[in-house]
């Protein structure tokens, strides 16, 4: 197992509203406890100490989440750090969880791999008092305080429908390059996206559904087996970050490129030469240091007592502004963003 290792990244920021909601929320989760200055390490006290807990390390996506949790905690003045997994398996993030519970971190942001897999050890963790933020991707709600999502599921699952249908002309058929297929955010998206297309695309056909598991080879390979396998396939569609650039890598030096349009959700920095060079055309995403910021003050609302989760309670998250949670203790960031060739060139992340 890795030991945590305090992260400092000077990544530009992308957004400033998106970057800010992304670093605070990260860091709010991983102190969870009191408000007693000197409590004990299980109930978090007034130690505001957060430990992000990505689906996996090395992703530059939870990179720039980690960027941003950290700049909040430092701005709230927190003890910030990240641990996790090198590889997004349902259970990986299992013995972290142990560890940091052992540890009476104050608060545990995690994205969770699994929504079942992980629940025993968290729930062991708010029982010895760490509160348990979930960001990117939620577990059942019986096992985390709250739940930091990037943007509304539905907002997310129609603009990547709306970005395929304009790029293929809405007809013709697709696939989806997804994560993990335990993924709980990838599947609620995926369910979203096929509804979507049942009831406004008629025309448009998708004709499988393969997994990545977030990582870039195994990624690569399954866009290459489904352009084989499909040879009249018009479109991808990958909504995770890995999946996305992995499959633009392939289509760029291959006979489909310009051929077969690809979108999803991506970071400016991965998908700009793609966009440049015509491969991809268009894609969205939400600023990841933006949620890991608003999950770090959501985390720290949580240890000082400020909100318990519950729908109606309110926080501030610094730069960001107040935040509302919502049905289920849900709390949103907002809208996601599209990036072309006329305004990639504007965000850095």
């Amino acid at each position: 197992m890795t030991t945590p290792t305090t992260r400092r990244r000077g990544l530009a920021r992308f957004v400033p509203a998106v970057a800010a909601v992304l670093g605070l929320s990260l860091v709010l989760a991983a102190c969870g406890g009191s408000d007693d200055e000197g409590g004990d390490g299980g109930s978090g006290g007034g130690d505001l100490s957060v430990t992000f807990l990505p689906k996996n390390l090395g992703n530059p996506y939870f990179d720039a989440s980690s960027t941003g949790g950290e700049a909040a905690v430092e701005e709230f003045g927190g003890t910030f750090k990240e641990v996790g997994p090198s590889e997004a398996t349902p259970d990986s993030q299992v013995s972290y969880i142990n560890t940091l519970t052992q540890q009476g971190v104050g608060a545990i942001a995690v994205s969770a791999n699994d929504p079942e897999a992980i629940g025993d050890a968290l729930q062991e963790a708010r029982d010895a008092g760490t509160k348990v933020v979930t960001f990117d991707s939620d577990t059942n709600p019986e096992y985390r305080d709250l739940f930091v999502s990037q943007a509304d599921a539905n907002g997310i699952a129609t603009k990547q429908v709306e970005l395929i249908a304009k790029a293929i002309g809405d007809s013709g058929k697709i696939a989806i390059l997804s994560a993990s297929a335990n993924a709980t955010n990838q599947n609620e998206w995926i369910k979203l996206m096929e509804e979507d297309l049942k009831a406004n695309h008629p025309n448009i056909e998708l004709v499988e559904t393969v997994y990545g598991d977030d990582d870039d080879q195994t990624s690569f390979d399954k866009t290459a087996a489904l352009l084989q396998k499909h040879p009249d396939l018009k479109g991808i569609i990958s909504p995770t970050t890995v999946g996305i650039a992995a499959a633009a890598r392939y289509l760029s030096d291959s006979q489909y490129k310009g051929k077969v349009a690809l979108t999803g959700l991506g970071t400016p920095d991965q998908m700009r030469e793609y966009v440049k060079d015509g491969t991809v055309g268009s894609f969205a995403l939400w600023s990841p240091e933006d949620l890991g910021y608003l999950t770090a003050f959501a985390a720290k609302a949580l240890i000082e007592g400020d909100i318990e989760g519950k729908e109606g309670d309110t926080f501030k998250a610094g730069k960001l502004g107040d935040y509302t949670v919502g049905a289920d203790g849900v709390v949103v960031l907002g809208d996601p963003l599209e990036f072309n060739k006329d305004n990639i060139d504007d965000f850095h992340f």
